[in-house]
């Protein structure tokens, strides 16, 4: 079975099937996507993390299908009505959907009114109607024969058998496919307000009266129009060809013209089309659509989580982080360039205290203790804290000498507060309020996004678009899969990774995470990878999985601090003896340049008895030990003035950072309280389908301000003419 599924997953992702094949099997095997992608090129002929996650999607799905083929089959023999003819239609469907309509007629089911007209015993006038055979004489006096308690008069019969033929036709997988499909192309998305009354905003005001054909509609506005109907303010129905349609029905179902039954037949069409088939499609088509625009949210979401956890950090700094506030106070903490909190106080600047003086000097007084950025949380008083920032720093330029640069830097605080109230935010800081922790929490982001944003669910982070609405299992195993990937990315560093971002390395569980730092705690740091097998359930499995993405910076073997996994140290051994490397030779990295730059490997490769794709990680991961692929990134926007939206003006060209990326452009922070919107038409000089194409969530961009409403709260950019 394995082969088939290899096949159909190659045709779809356009590889080879022995490439698919050989995949499967480690999978089988419980390695890790990670692992694969990284360590097995060989095997999978190079395949990326993306096809292996693609294709291990696809078979999941074709696994299924097999599985609900079977149960399906089983089923329909059970009841005694599996013929050949619809074994051989049922085990060729290639999608779940078209077992589902073979098997709809003999799906047990609610009382119906065809059950209930079988239990009448009126399924042979059911039958004779259907087979069109008579084509002379009374339908009512044919139907006397089936008269009962049940059934008193002809017409009672004659209804019954409608009912019958009505839901055979409805459950018809053919006449089901044509109706799906035609209805897919063609139908109309009606909105018309149900209750106003409901939408006290006008969110949804631009649906009272609204039509989208159903296969033009984006996802975005699907979503908005299921929320507003869900929220009881929309009212939504297709309108498709459903006249067309009964028509031809009744034409595919009338094979005798001269039959007495044919305008039963007409009747019981049009009564299935409208009462059973037209609801059953109308459900699915927007439960279909409503998948395929869940899907696209989730994929966006995961784009933006994916950049916000891979921006560059700001090393070596000491941050003052501060969780704003107007009543409660700005929490205000001081942290180390190593995460470590210093100490933390409350400042009050804002109303209804306004005591500015008094929180400049306290944050004059950080400053004077080595702190060179101040990390403001994009929070409830955000942007006021931010004029208090500038002023301190136009301040403090003048004390510290011209030796220091000091800046501010807006941090997106979403989902802080969930990290604040958590259980592992009590067991890091049991002290603490929740709102200090929130600080401690801003200024770490600065400093390392991915290590502290893991300490979080991803759904909290704020960087999708309806993610409360779409599929809660599918966006939750899709975002971890990008934490996942983004972690293994990066690599860990070992001796200082928390359990939460241990926990998201391949093959490590929660459980495991929290036994490596419950040894480390004991036993002191980590001096080699090797050690890990100490750890108390970290077995050779897990560790075969986990150690190449776990770095030890200070390792006895230098090897330890790379992606070079240590199945393949005596690769490196080989290749040392081969460039003739004697202990820390300093030129090795400009060796190993020169030799990467060969034309071919496959001489290397066969000499040094390793894969050619293998070596080319090896050389890489040699030429820049300890390479963290974050640091090739742009650093974060620091800024040392402010901005209100009283100070814009129309043509001023303004460095942003993107905040959040969706279908119809993308959210800039230009330092001003509210993110200003470029549209997907002012991206670029060009036309641009999709915004990912021009910029993710992290970027630093130069824009123009091409519209400004100060009521409304609304800024229009455009990096196209900028």
């Amino acid at each position: 079975m394995t082969i088939d599924f290899a096949k159909t997953i190659a045709a779809d992702l356009d590889v080879k099937s022995g490439q698919v094949a050989r995949s499967i099997e480690l999978f089988d095997a419980d390695n890790t996507v990670p692992f694969v992608a990284r360590y097995r090129k060989e095997v999978t002929g190079g395949l990326d993390e993306a096809q292996l996650r693609t294709m291990l999607e696809r078979l999941t799905y074709l696994r299924n299908l097999d599985a609900r083929k079977e149960t399906v089959l089983k089923s329909i023999d059970e009841q005694g009505k599996l013929t050949g003819e619809l074994r051989t239609r049922i085990e060729t469907a290639a999608t779940l959907q078209a077992v589902e309509d073979l098997y709809l007629p003999y799906k047990p089911k609610r009382r119906t009114r065809a059950t209930i007209a079988r239990e009448r015993g009126l399924e042979p006038l059911a039958e004779q109607i259907l087979n069109q055979d008579v084509t002379a004489g009374d339908p009512a006096e044919i139907a006397t024969s089936f008269l009962n308690d049940d059934v008193p008069t002809p017409a009672d019969a004659l209804a019954g058998a409608r009912d019958i033929v009505a839901e055979s036709v409805a459950e018809d997988a053919g006449i089901r496919a044509a109706v799906r499909n035609r209805t897919r192309k063609e139908a109309w998305l009606v909105v018309t307000a149900a209750d106003e009354s409901k939408d006290e905003r006008g969110i949804f005001q631009l649906y009272y009266d609204y039509r989208e054909a159903l296969s033009k509609i984006p996802p975005h506005r699907l979503l908005a129009i299921n929320r507003g109907e869900r929220e009881g303010i929309l009212k939504v129905k297709l309108d498709g060809p459903d006249e067309e349609l009964i028509q031809r029905i009744q034409k595919q179902m009338i094979t005798n013209p001269r039959s007495i039954f044919s305008n039963h037949i007409r009747q019981a069409v049009a009564d299935g089309y409208k009462r059973l088939l037209s609801p059953s499609i109308t459900t699915e088509l927007r439960g279909e659509l409503t998948g395929s625009s869940d899907e696209h949210a989730i994929d966006t979401f995961a784009a933006n989580l994916r950049q916000l956890l891979l921006q560059a950090p700001m090393r070596g700094q000491t941050v003052i982080g501060v969780d704003p506030g107007f009543r409660t106070g700005c929490k205000v903490a001081l942290v180390d360039p190593t995460g470590k909190f210093l100490g933390g106080t409350t400042i009050y600047p804002h109303p209804p205290q306004k005591r500015w003086a008094e929180a400049k000097t306290m944050l004059l007084k950080l400053i004077g203790q080595g702190a060179n950025i101040i990390a403001i949380g994009n929070g409830t008083a955000g942007r006021e804290t931010e004029t208090l920032a500038a002023e301190v720093i136009g301040e403090a330029r003048s004390q510290v000498g011209k030796g220091r640069e000091l800046a501010y830097v807006i941090v997106n605080e979403a989902g802080a507060s969930v990290y604040s109230a958590s259980k592992l935010a009590r067991a890091e800081f049991p002290d603490l309020d929740v709102s200090m922790r929130g600080a401690v929490s801003i200024a770490r982001r600065l400093q390392d996004p991915l290590a502290e944003l893991v300490k979080i669910d991803p759904k909290s982070i704020g960087v999708g678009l309806y993610q409360h609405d779409v599929n809660q299992k599918q966006l939750a195993g899709t975002l971890d899969a990008v934490v996942e990937s983004a972690v293994n990315h990066v690599g860990v560093d070992v001796n200082t990774a928390s359990a939460p971002l241990l926990s998201y390395v391949a093959g490590i569980s929660r459980r495991v995470a929290d036994a490596v730092v419950k040894h480390r705690e004991e036993n002191g740091p980590f001096r080699r990878r090797k050690d890990l097998k100490k750890v108390k359930g970290l077995g050779d499995k897990t560790y075969q999985q986990a150690i190449g993405f776990l770095k030890i910076p200070d390792a006895v073997q230098p090897l330890d601090n790379t992606f070079i996994h240590p199945e393949s140290y005596p690769v490196v051994e080989r290749l040392f003896e081969y460039l003739e490397v004697r202990g820390d030779e300093r030129d090795l990295p400009a060796k190993i340049e020169r030799l990467s730059r060969q034309e071919s490997l496959d001489d290397l490769a066969a000499l040094l008895e390793v894969g050619q794709l293998t070596l080319v990680d090896i050389l890489e991961a040699l030429a820049k030990p300890g390479r963290d692929p974050r640091d090739e990134l742009p650093p974060p926007l620091l800024r040392q003035d402010v901005l209100s939206i009283g100070d814009l003006k129309e043509g001023m060209i303004l460095n942003g950072t993107v905040r959040n990326v969706v279908d119809f452009g993308a959210f800039v922070d230009i330092g001003v309280k509210q993110d200003g919107l470029v549209h997907i038409s002012q991206l670029a000089d060009r036309f641009v389908k999709n915004p990912f194409e021009v910029v993710s969530v992290g970027d630093v961009v130069k824009v123009k301000v091409v519209k400004i409403d100060a009521q409304r709260g609304r800024i229009g950019l455009s990096m196209r003419e900028a």
